[in-house]
């Protein structure tokens, strides 16, 4: 096929509208519940507040902004694709928005000073004054709408381009976004594994990387691990688009085994939770103990091989679990296959093929 005949097959698939609205008819839109932000999607709205002051000193000096782009939903709503940060900011500041759960606003925004706008200092919107105030309400937002003729496709596409080069989301926030796109059911049986105690205590992630949604990458990459063929695996070019390619192939899965899935992981994790965060650190076999920070190579390796042979896992004794567990992984820091594919420096398209069955040969009883 030609470029040209790409071309024209691929814009055929979007159908999008445009124009400008002022503030004050956005705002209206939203009491009506004509905008629709996903609660999901509202916990990402994470800007420090000295973002959201420089937002408003950019509408008040008529600085352009770049455009909001939404999906016209069956019922004719516009469920926000991008601009998530920019509406939530302006509507929180005017004491306008809210929790998309309980239905209530939430306490509005207290500036902080700007480079232009020191002013700003402490202000509240109702301590604007009208002039102003009835300036911000006219500031104009150019909008892009995706028709709901747009194939679905597009629409995730779209999320994933447009939310994936700024500060605000990490690659698994923006897969976590697509996920509730395609399934929220899906997202909310993620969450639930997520939140398991057994995997919470033995990844023992930071702060941040919590706030990155880096635990639930993790129980991503386990279960993409598992629903992917050894040619997949080593067939991929980026891990980030092959996590979030396999997963959405996974939510739209009628035939996913949620129930044996969702029993899988918290077994796993249940065995592994014996030998704690030890479990996923180095082995330093002079010192005689786990030293360093968490392995994403050493998660790959036990999380895969013991759910491999879980089932003779399940029939070692608890008593005995903890110790044969961290025989295991010693002997994983000491295997030069693992030693070969994994550390820094290592490519995770490198990596990836290689950790199922060192894991799964590993940790067999």
């Amino acid at each position: 096929m030609s470029l040209e005949a790409e071309i024209d097959r691929n814009r055929q698939s979007i159908r999008s509208d445009g124009y400008a609205m002022s503030i004050g008819e956005v705002l209206n839109l939203y009491r009506d519940e004509e905008i629709r932000i996903r609660p999901e999607f509202q916990r990402l709205f994470r800007w420090p507040i000295e973002m959201q002051a420089r937002l408003i000193e950019s509408i008040l000096l008529d600085i352009p902004l770049p455009t909001i782009f939404v999906a016209q939903a069956e019922d004719g709503v516009w469920e926000v694709v991008d601009g998530l940060q920019r509406l939530s900011t302006i509507l929180l500041f005017m004491g306008e928005l809210r929790d998309e759960v309980s239905k209530e606003h939430m306490p509005p925004s207290t500036l902080v000073k700007t480079k232009y706008l020191p002013a700003l200092e402490g202000m509240l919107y109702t301590e604007l004054p009208q002039s102003i105030k009835l300036q911000l309400k006219r500031a104009r937002l150019d909008f892009r709408i995706l028709l709901r003729e747009s194939d679905d496709a597009v629409k995730y596409e779209l999320f994933d381009r447009l939310n994936s080069g700024g500060m605000a989301t990490s690659p698994q926030e923006v897969r976590t976004a697509l996920v509730i796109m395609r399934d929220p059911t899906f997202h909310l049986w993620l969450q639930d594994l997520r939140n398991l105690e057994s995997l919470q205590n033995t990844v023992a992630i930071t702060d941040r990387q919590l706030a990155e949604q880096y635990d639930l990458e993790l129980l991503v990459r386990f279960l993409v691990y598992r629903e992917s063929a050894p040619e997949a695996l080593s067939s991929f070019a980026d891990i980030d688009s092959f996590l979030t390619e396999r997963l959405l192939e996974i939510a739209s899965d009628d035939t996913f085994d949620r129930d044996g899935n969702d029993s899988i992981v918290r077994t796993v994790f249940d065995v592994i939770w014996s030998l704690g965060p030890e479990a996923f650190r180095k082995f330093d076999a002079v010192k005689g103990k786990t030293v360093g920070a968490f392995s994403v190579s050493a998660y790959e390796a036990v999380t895969s091989g013991v759910a491999t042979n879980l089932d003779s896992w399940i029939k070692v004794p608890e008593a005995q679990r903890e110790a044969l567990l961290r025989e295991r992984v010693q002997a994983l820091w000491s295997d030069s296959e693992f030693l070969r594919h994994s550390g820094a420096g290592i490519r995770a398209t490198t990596r990836a093929p290689k950790m199922p069955a060192v894991g799964a040969r590993i940790f067999s009883v």
